[in-house]
């Protein structure tokens, strides 16, 4: 067995809140995160899939296949959006970065079992000092 790593980039925005509590309580509870006017991050997005090393093509999968797969079913619909407001896979959901991460999950899993190879970790950075992996719900 063996894992491979593609990093991608996104810069999205987003808001924590829970919009049956007032502002004020929003802000007690989530800080500056909780800002009615959104604020920014410029993610990373690491994907790892593992499997084992195809003999006739070396590898485990191709990692243009791959960018390609997280390309067209996250980075096209978060890229330079509004996570709270803009994005199908995240509509309902608190974004907060363990959530995004899940979602993001659910939406690679499939595409990447498709190309022979299984999903092993998300891990997304929000910013230099704070990052989430999820290795699935086992």
């Amino acid at each position: 067995m063996i894992y491979i790593t593609r990093r991608e980039r996104f810069t999205a925005a987003h808001r924590l809140f829970r919009p049956e509590l007032s502002n004020a309580k929003n802000t007690e509870i989530f800080g500056g995160c909780a800002n009615p006017n959104w604020h920014g991050h410029n993610y990373e997005i690491f994907v790892t899939v593992k499997g084992n090393v195809n003999p006739e093509l070396g590898y485990v999968m191709n990692l243009r296949d791959l960018s390609k797969i997280i390309e067209e079913n996250v980075s096209d619909k978060v890229d330079h959006k509004n996570l709270n407001l803009d994005v199908d896979f995240l509509k309902g959901i608190m974004t907060s970065t363990e959530n995004v991460a899940i979602a993001i999950w659910n939406q690679l899993e499939k595409p990447i079992q498709e190309h022979g190879a299984i999903l092993h970790c998300i891990k997304l950075v929000e910013t230099e000092n704070n990052f989430v992996e999820y290795y699935g719900g086992k």
